[in-house]
């Protein structure tokens, strides 16, 4: 970074919206705890919105771009996506009994699932915050080349198939290929959003450049890591019942689960961008994880 963007940088503000959101986060994460024991599933979202925003402050103020500050009513458009897609893997989750509710039985269904849509609906707008934030990482700029996958005929058409084997397989034999929940969908709908033209990891890894794809993986971990904190003394909360992999946990996630989140990130990018080719959006930046065209540390 040379002397001209470090000015740059120690110039430009943290947004107030920024400071709005960590009190919002600070103070629903001690209302959260102190309430430990009644219901604070109201909580939730507020403390997850204030985290979007903080966040997204930390990344206007590193890289002097960030979601709200490009669109905000894209970043509005993340929320509305993030609740059915979630819904998905709730619906997985049927067959796969990997996680539940605890808290939940003085609800009625409708109840339930009104706050549980609201709830859900930060889990995209969360991970792209942190994963924009971290693709500003100065040890994520400096990676070098990696492994080259192109985006070829047989390749797409192998993730393809790939893709529907994996899900067959979970759902088919649960116990055995529950993890199989967390990649197949990215394997399906990568070679699709390559074949419309929207949106893809292979546009990166193609050239060997794997940084997008750290990046994703390093937000979705800091994701991870305060979603089960702030899961541990909440009430409703989640658990989990994994079958072979149930040991030492790091608050209710046992170790190897918090590996399911890596694949988790690029299935919510293909998504997403799905999504956004769909509704005609090809070339919206819902996410700046890309580096700039011809830019690698080697």
């Amino acid at each position: 970074m040379n002397q001209a963007l470090v000015g740059q940088t120690s110039k430009r503000l943290f947004p107030v919206y920024g400071w709005i959101g960590l009190a919002i986060t600070l103070l629903f994460w001690g209302l959260n705890w102190s309430l430990s024991g009644l219901r604070t599933h109201y909580l939730f979202f507020g403390l997850w919105l204030g985290f979007c925003l903080t966040l997204d402050a930390l990344t206007y103020r590193l890289r002097g771009s960030s979601m709200i500050h490009r669109s905000w009513q894209r970043f509005a458009l993340l929320f509305l996506l993030s609740a059915p897609v979630w819904w998905l893997f709730e619906l997985f989750n049927e067959r796969l009994q990997n996680w539940h509710y605890l808290g939940t039985e003085t609800f009625t269904s409708f109840v339930f699932r009104l706050w549980a849509t609201l709830n859900f609906s930060t889990v995209i707008p969360a991970v792209f915050c942190a994963a924009e934030l971290a693709a500003g990482f100065r040890w994520i700029q400096r990676l070098g080349r990696g492994p080259v996958i192109r985006p070829a005929p047989l390749t797409t058409t192998l993730f393809f198939g790939a893709g529907w084997i994996m899900l067959a397989l979970l759902l088919l034999f649960p116990r055995w290929f529950f993890p199989f929940v967390w990649i197949s969908v990215y394997f399906i709908l990568e070679p699709i959003n390559i074949w419309l033209g929207n949106r893809n990891l292979a546009q990166w890894t193609a050239k060997g450049d794997w940084r997008p794809v750290v990046s994703l993986w390093v937000g979705v971990l800091i994701c991870g890591f305060f979603w089960e904190l702030w899961n541990y003394y909440s009430y409703p909360k989640w658990i989990y019942t994994i079958a072979y992999a149930d040991w030492l946990r790091i608050f209710e996630m046992p170790l190897l689960g918090y590996g399911g989140y890596l694949p988790f990130s690029l299935e919510l990018y293909a998504m997403t961008h799905l999504t956004a080719g769909l509704l005609g959006k090809k070339e919206a930046h819902f996410v700046a994880i890309e580096p700039p065209e011809g830019e690698h540390s080697e």
